[in-house]
């Protein structure tokens, strides 16, 4: 910052508005300039004296040049609003994301948040944003995982959603792991299957969690070993059935990304209902699930067998 910029501002001020700048790639908002001891009246001499430079309502530069990139990002939350995190490729850019042009910055606030709404930065207002995603160290963004699964669902092409997450792995800003946690906790979007696809094939292959699989994760987990591919018959024919305990009355479907089609929906509801009013509990896991959080679906598992009178071994 030149000496210029400080007319006006005692050397106390003057420090800790230096400091605020140089944390903040040379921006700053009003509110924390005022917070900082500079009056409405310095601030808007330094800005009429082309000392500092407004940029939107909100965002007071420590020059008159053009903005950095990293600077465009403080700028694009500080004009969004208190409660704003960069998302999307935005907060994976400030994550350290090289190699993907960012045309715009994205910002995200949860819904129903009053916003502003500046040049060059899209914000989306989302039921899905949450306090425990957002990273405040440094510019406020979201979660890589997240951020990573919100990328993918905005771009515009299918191809570009698989570019954007195999980089997030391949620049190892975060395991593919992680993604597809991040990913679970999306319900309903058009291009939720197309994503469980990409990261299955990301965490080493696409082809589904077989039952011997789950029958080697329950003896690690201390579980019974399941019956499997059991021939049931119900009202509606025979049925097989992925993993069964019948000792127990418990059932259990794996399911992969091809169940998420309407047909397989309702076909499997019927075969789920009709399984469970022959008294029989019915677990249905995700086979995404299976590979990135077993153990919160084996204990799931584990509260069902005992429901049914399995006991635990001391």
């Amino acid at each position: 910052m030149s000496s210029r910029a400080l007319v006006h501002l005692s050397p106390a001020i003057a420090r800790e508005v230096e400091q605020l700048f140089a944390s903040q790639h040379g921006v700053a908002g009003r509110g924390q300039l005022l917070r900082a001891g500079v009056s409405r009246w310095v601030l808007q001499a330094n800005v009429r004296g082309e000392r500092w430079r407004a940029h939107g309502r909100q965002t007071i530069a420590e020059h008159t040049g053009e903005l950095t990139p990293p600077a465009r990002r403080w700028h694009a939350v500080l004009e969004a609003g208190p409660r704003a995190a960069l998302d999307g490729v935005s907060a994976l850019a400030a994550a350290g994301l090289t190699g993907w042009e960012v045309d715009h910055e994205r910002v995200s606030v949860p819904r129903g948040a009053r916003v502003r709404r500046p040049r060059g930065v899209v914000i989306r207002q989302t039921r899905r944003w949450r306090a425990e995603d957002i990273v405040r160290a440094g510019v406020p963004r979201v979660r890589v995982p997240v951020a990573a699964v919100h990328a993918a669902l905005w771009v515009r092409t299918p191809r570009q959603a698989a570019t954007i997450l195999s980089m997030v792995v391949q620049q190892r800003l975060c395991p593919a792991e992680d993604i597809g946690r991040a990913l679970l906790a999306v319900r309903r979007d058009r291009r939720r299957r197309l994503l469980e696809d990409i990261v299955v094939d990301l965490l080493g292959g696409a082809q589904a969690m077989g039952e011997i699989d789950l029958a080697r994760m329950c003896r690690r987990a201390g579980l019974p070993a399941p019956s499997r591919q059991r021939v049931r018959r119900t009202s509606r024919g025979t049925t097989y059935l992925d993993a069964e305990w019948p000792e127990f009355h418990v059932a259990l479907e794996v399911d992969g990304v091809h169940h998420l089609g309407a047909e397989a929906i309702i076909g499997d509801a019927l075969r789920h209902n009709d399984i469970a009013l022959d008294h029989s509990t019915v677990l249905r896991v995700p086979v995404l699930g299976l590979r990135v959080a077993p153990g919160d679906f084996l204990d799931q598992l584990a509260s069902a067998l005992e429901a049914g009178g399995w006991r635990r071994a001391a």
